[in-house]
């Protein structure tokens, strides 16, 4: 029965690892098992290592958010409170839990239903919130003899007490800018000695018989074990709307960065990689200020963020990165299964590019119309900000009778939304 199972499973090895699809024709696995400089040539055993790195990374990352993130959030003003708790009321939170249960999913879709009508940067008052109607809020009041008012107060209280504070996104920003920075540096270093990176044919010379340098394994393997690291942590960080997106997004970089890593195009891939860091950590730094309420650095930045956004992803990459593996490399080593898959990928990505620069290009329009950068519309688990309700509910009591405050924003926080890749 053990010799009827290995059959199966053999098949299924020798497809996945058939030298027809991976390789270029009259090349096979074994030509690459011979000596070479450095760290050999790359093999998929290779990517085993990325998982204790992963974890590694994480456990620093902890320690980072914990004794450097934090002390310098708070260095900085930014407190570490969490939002103002409602009073308990047990027939308020039977109302609460059953309207989340029911409308939830409702709202997310005519949320989305009206970001496609009116674009992500619309007013807030597009944004549905979880209160009860008209009818039931009436009924609360009588029973409960509060005014309508001081409930909606408590259902706004209520619905913030489930969002993160600002503190714990100050600290979740600040690790990715550091590594993004960190990671960006340490590729601008290796690449300037690199000849790819002053002659990008030469990504293509001599494939795939292009040994790894020590260089060139760390950065790739830190690069592909810190995506890891987010995939483990987006279970534990602040729960973002575009949690699947993002989950997606992980998982195609880490799927492109094993792909070309086994399929030896790791010389065109630490180019990407490198062209991807430059404006990731800068849009860090910019959701950094604005939750310092830094409001010019924060639009500064991003301003930055969209101009260096706009050139590397619509204009470098397309005609650098897609000429070089489109072109290029059907000149120079011709095409075969593995290379159409790989391009295939790149220019969905580039797809994705243009419809990421519209959005961010719509939004730094708002910005410099409106005179500031809105927030960031993924920050929260509700779309309505805790400093807007405290300030609505302070300037008008909850024994109050009026209900027009509910949609006012707060000082430097814009109405509309800050889209982010």
């Amino acid at each position: 029965m053990a010799t009827a199972a290995q059959g199966p499973l053999s098949l299924l090895w020798g497809w996945l690892w058939s030298e027809r699809f991976w390789l270029p024709e009259n090349v096979s696995w074994a030509d690459l098992e011979g000596p070479a400089d450095g760290y050999g040539y790359p093999r998929g055993r290779h990517i085993l290592s990325v998982f204790p790195l992963a974890a590694g990374i994480f456990f620093v990352r902890l320690l980072f958010e914990r004794f450097i993130a934090k002390p310098c959030a708070l260095c900085i003003g930014i407190e570490d409170s969490g939002p103002y708790q409602a009073q308990p009321n047990a027939i308020l939170e039977k109302v609460f839990i059953s309207i989340t249960k029911v409308s939830g999913q409702r709202n997310r879709e005519e949320y989305s239903h009206k970001a496609l009508l009116h674009g992500a940067g619309e007013d807030r008052e597009h944004v549905p919130l979880r209160y009860p109607d008209k009818k039931r809020l009436e009924g609360l009041s009588k029973q409960l003899d509060w005014n309508v008012r001081k409930i909606q107060c408590w259902f706004r209280h209520r619905r913030n007490q489930d969002k993160p504070p600002t503190l714990t996104k100050f600290c979740e920003s600040m690790w990715r800018f550091t590594f993004y920075l960190c990671i960006f540096c340490y590729g601008i270093r290796f690449l300037w000695s690199s000849p790819w990176f002053w002659d990008i044919r030469q990504c293509w010379h001599n494939y795939p018989f292009q040994p790894l340098s020590s260089g060139l394994y760390h950065y790739y393997i830190m690069e592909l074990a810190f995506y890891w690291s987010l995939m483990f942590s987006q279970f534990t960080d602040i729960k973002r709307k575009d949690f699947l997106i993002m989950f997606v997004h992980h998982l195609v970089t880490i799927g492109l960065i094993s792909f070309s890593y086994i399929n030896n195009m790791v010389r065109v891939g630490t180019l990407i990689m490198c062209l991807h860091d430059v404006s990731d950590f800068l849009l860090e730094a910019a959701k950094l200020a604005n939750y310092a309420k830094y409001q010019r650095l924060c639009d500064t930045l991003f301003v930055i963020f969209s101009a260096v956004f706009m050139v590397t992803r619509l204009g470098i990459y397309p005609f650098w990165i897609l000429n070089t593996t489109l072109f290029e490399s059907w000149e120079i080593i011709g095409p075969y299964a593995s290379w159409w898959l790989l391009n295939g990928l790149l220019l969905t990505l580039q797809l994705l590019h243009v419809i990421w620069s519209y959005l961010i290009a719509r939004i730094a329009l708002k910005a410099l119309i409106r005179g500031k950068v809105s927030k960031d519309d993924r920050s929260d688990v509700e779309s309505s900000s805790e400093e807007e309700d405290v300030t609505t509910c302070t300037k008008s009591p909850c024994d109050s009778s009026s209900s027009n405050g509910a949609n006012r924003v707060n000082g430097h926080m814009g109405g509309s939304y800050w889209a982010e890749e």
